[in-house]
């Protein structure tokens, strides 16, 4: 593929240079510098001709704590998650195994569609951003892909297009299938918001 078909490429070209990724993030709390990042799960999106988006590939990693994170026993209660549970312990890697492995894929992706950097679509987006920019402060990734504080926020997204906030009704509002029970998992919530923004998108564009 030459130069001149990747600066054509419809994702560059649809968000001015832009590769919206969309993030989700399972903590164990609501204070991105002091709280754990348990779980974070990236989805990379892709159009077809016709300028439709879709998911094309999901990538998630269980994170251990970072010495000497808080712990908080309600947020831990509402997600559900459990950071000495035997079976997680085996599959969690510390903090920049995490992000250094997702940020690799975005990178791959701007490079494919020539996009100059990535921008986080997210429910609630700055909630997942600033535990996002906070474990790359603490890890000293110097090759943090995502804009520092722009993002696609699916909160307003979906108020607009459909009149609901809450991630469950708005997915459900879009004609989205919603399972209450995997809710609350960084990969499932990532996809159902991923789908939520790639109906919203879609919507517009073929109602231009």
């Amino acid at each position: 593929m030459s130069h001149e078909d990747l600066t054509r490429s419809p994702v560059s070209e649809r968000f001015r240079g832009y590769l919206p990724v969309v993030v989700d993030v399972e903590t164990a709390g609501f204070e991105a510098r002091t709280d754990a990042l348990l779980e974070i799960a990236a989805i990379i999106l892709d159009t077809d001709e016709e300028g439709n988006w879709s998911i094309k590939e999901s990538i998630n990693r269980y994170v251990d704590p970072f010495e000497g994170a808080n712990l908080d026993k309600a947020a831990l209660e509402f997600t559900g998650i459990d950071p000495d549970h035997p079976f997680r312990k085996q599959i969690a890697v510390p903090e920049k195994k995490a992000l250094g492995d997702i940020f690799k894929v975005i990178r791959g992706q701007m490079k494919e569609k020539n996009c100059k950097r990535a921008i986080l679509v997210g429910h609630n987006a700055a909630f997942d951003i600033g535990f996002l920019n906070a474990a790359v402060e603490r890890t000293k990734i110097n090759r943090n892909p995502f804009h520092p504080f722009s993002t696609f926020d699916t909160v307003t997204l979906a108020g607009l297009a459909y009149g609901q906030t809450v991630l469950s009704r708005s997915v459900e509002a879009a004609g989205i299938a919603w399972d209450a029970k995997q809710a609350h998992s960084a990969l499932y919530d990532a996809e159902k918001t991923a789908e939520l923004f790639c109906s919203v998108v879609n919507l517009w564009h073929n109602n231009q």
